[in-house]
């Protein structure tokens, strides 16, 4: 079976229309077109999307908005046919590593109480439970966990990460895909 090239790179206005798509697919239409080119055009966002070279696809998004000296992660979104493949892994660890980049000291997040298999990917880059916010998602009235990261700063993290960095890859091998660089 032939790999697959991905790319890891900043979205243009050009894709937004598949970014929100993508939205749509993973997150039920919880952004708008308006509300990702303020993200594209804001100096304290990092935003990023994985694409499938070949297919100009864009298949997933991660985001944060740079607060003083925190990463807090608005979003992180793999395309559901294309979950379980360690693409979630790859986009959270690009995610991180900008943020090291950027000097920021920790990460935060919301997640659904209910989303294990995010959970478990936040868990396994050493994320711990902070809080629960009651009832944060509107729509179905769904609490949020409040996840945090801290020590992004230290060399300690950067082993950390470089330790993880072998099972991202072995994973992304088994499922046929290559990163383009």
């Amino acid at each position: 079976m032939s790999r697959l090239s991905l790319k890891i790179n900043r979205p243009e206005l050009k894709h937004l229309h598949q970014i929100v798509e993508l939205d749509r697919h993973c997150l039920g239409g919880l952004w708008t077109i308006k509300g990702y080119q303020q993200e594209l055009e804001s100096l304290n966002s990092s935003f990023l999307v994985l694409s499938i070279e070949s297919q100009n696809l864009i298949i997933g998004c991660g985001c944060f908005w740079s607060i003083l000296e925190e990463a807090h992660i608005t979003l992180l979104m793999i395309h559901p046919d294309y979950q379980k493949q360690g693409l979630g892994q790859l986009l959270l660890y690009e995610v991180l590593k900008d943020a090291c980049q950027r000097q920021l000291e920790r990460a935060t997040l919301e997640v659904r109480v209910s989303n294990y298999s995010a959970l478990s990917l936040y868990e396994k880059f050493g994320f711990k439970i902070a809080g629960r916010r009651k009832g944060y998602y509107q729509e179905t009235g769904e609490d949020a966990l409040i996840l945090w990261r801290g020590d992004l700063h230290y060399p300690q993290f950067q082993t950390q990460m470089s330790n993880l960095w072998p099972n991202i890859s072995d994973r992304l091998n088994q499922h046929h895909w290559q990163i383009s660089w």
